[in-house]
């Protein structure tokens, strides 16, 4: 019998999340390229330009490639042939591995995951617990497959159970054309078909760690009905133009996944996860003679992009001199360069800020003719100012923002994705402009901020206002003083008609 030390368990699992933390897989990238290679929007192709260059940075730099690093899933293959040799249970090893792989010293990951979920929801800071899941399989080894997912791209998985006549491609399609762009495409949907409502969605995560081979299955044609669904759901989610950060475009999706299972007669579940362009997953497997081995990929998989030729055409902002001339002058898709003093602040933040306005407190930070951007960074290292800050989901923001508009005197807002109804007539009401950076280029933001101290509700971690001092920080117009939103005009433009199904 094959006997796997916990020692060598804990070890790979610490070291597969540090590993997925800074190496996209080499297939995501390929995918990526080619998509970039493709893209005829400019605005879409300069944010796949970003994420590309972010990546190659952090495989070089061996930082995070998104400031979320996400909640650790660790899932167990266990050989009915093979025997752990452990007293502990399989969720506390893998805790104990997350602890050791987020709390590393040399490249520290950001602890997201709450204890509470219903109180005070208060930080774990070691990103325990992990999501595991163990299954008894034949053999006599150990399969474990390590993957980290961002809170914006869990955030929009959906699930329903369908009538056994209905189409599963109709339901996806249309349930991926009202998540807006908070998953951060250009991504990966998951989709489980059949099993029981658990199952469904237990498949869709599993198929997100599937190898990336839309363009090989483009090439040779579909050989089953599951390929067909994969096929029919990827060109009809492009054709949505929803594109790279939902800027309207030609790429959507990278792949679509499908896991299915038998199921009731009378049921059809479906389970939707969409991955992000942080997509970060490995597998490795055990046999008893020591930990996992993980090979940096080849830097040769990664293009070569300079971003400089868009920068040149992009308009500085003195973030210290934001009056309202300059914000009214600012224009949907435009691309800007911030410089000077920016604020950052998340849910947390907010939600204290507009309790202290509602009492009558003074805030802590004057947010006058400021900007500020919805971050929660990873620790710095070494000489850097700011681990790797890139922007969260500004929907979250939107039930606070009139209030702090009106009542503070902010002018601009930072973050991803588009903003809802109420936020859009509340930027419109108040004149200020909201921006975006790219989802998947945290450490390229990070390298634009010079400078980075916490100023308030030092408490709330990760969720504490930040002063930074920015330099040519890259950011796209999305609303401005007017409401007009580019994630409704972009992706209007470039959506296609599809030829009616036969």
């Amino acid at each position: 019998m094959t006997v796997i030390r916990e020692d060598d368990l804990i070890a790979s699992i610490a070291e597969a999340l540090q590993y997925i933390s800074y190496y996209h897989p080499p297939d995501f990238i390929r995918a990526m390229a080619a998509a970039y290679e493709r893209e005829e929007n400019p605005g879409a192709k300069q944010a796949m330009a970003q994420i590309l260059v972010n990546s190659r940075m952090c495989a070089i730099g061996r930082r995070p490639i998104c400031q979320d690093t996400g909640t650790a899933n660790v899932i167990v293959e266990v050989g009915i042939e093979a025997r752990i040799a452990s007293k502990r249970s399989m969720q506390e090893i893998a805790d104990e591995a997350t602890r050791q792989a987020y709390k590393l010293d040399t490249n520290p990951l950001r602890a997201s995951i709450v204890v509470d979920p219903f109180g005070e929801r208060k930080n774990s800071g070691d990103n325990t617990p992990a999501m595991v899941t163990t299954e008894i399989v034949a053999g006599d080894k150990v399969k474990v497959t390590v993957s980290a997912k961002g809170g914006g791209s869990e955030n929009k998985s959906k699930f329903t159970i369908l009538n056994p006549s209905a189409s599963v491609a109709d339901w996806v399609v249309n349930t991926v054309e009202t998540l807006g762009a908070g998953w951060c495409p250009p991504g990966i949907l998951g989709v489980g078909v059949g099993g029981s409502a658990d199952k469904a969605m237990k498949l869709a995560k599993a198929a997100l760690n599937e190898p990336i081979d839309m363009a090989d299955l483009i090439r040779r044609g579909p050989s089953n009905k599951a390929e067909e669904l994969r096929l029919e759901i990827a060109d009809r989610v492009n054709a949505l133009g929803i594109g790279a950060q939902g800027l309207g475009g030609v790429t959507t999706v990278l792949d679509v996944k499908v896991k299915s299972f038998p199921t009731h007669a009378a049921s059809l579940p479906v389970g939707l996860i969409p991955n992000c362009a942080a997509t970060r997953h490995v597998t490795f497997t055990l046999d008893g003679s020591g930990p996992a081995e993980f090979m940096p990929p080849d830097l040769a998989d990664w293009p070569e992009i300079l971003l400089d030729q868009a920068s040149a055409h992009a308009r500085r902002i003195d973030l210290d001199d934001l009056n309202d001339e300059v914000v009214a002058s600012l224009e949907p898709g435009q691309t800007l360069l911030l410089n000077g003093t920016l604020y950052t602040g998340r849910d947390a933040a907010h939600k204290r800020m507009v309790s202290m306005l509602d009492s009558g407190e003074p805030l802590p930070v004057d947010l006058k003719g400021r900007a500020i951007y919805y971050v929660g960074p990873v620790d710095a290292v070494g000489d850097e100012a700011i681990g790797p800050a890139g922007p969260t989901t500004s929907t979250r923001m939107d039930k606070f923002t009139d209030q702090i508009l009106g009542e503070t005197g902010l002018k601009v807002m930072i973050g991803k994705a588009e903003r809802g109804p109420v936020a859009l007539e509340a930027i419109a009401k108040h004149k200020a402009a909201y921006l975006i950076a790219v989802g998947g280029a945290a450490y390229l933001v990070s390298k634009a901020i010079k400078k980075a101290k916490p100023i308030a509700f030092q408490d709330l971690g990760m969720e504490a206002i930040y002063e930074l001092q920015v330099e040519d920080m890259p950011v796209t117009v999305a609303v401005d003083t007017e409401g007009n939103s580019i994630h409704q005009t972009g992706p209007k433009q470039w959506r296609r008609a599809m030829a009616p199904a036969e």
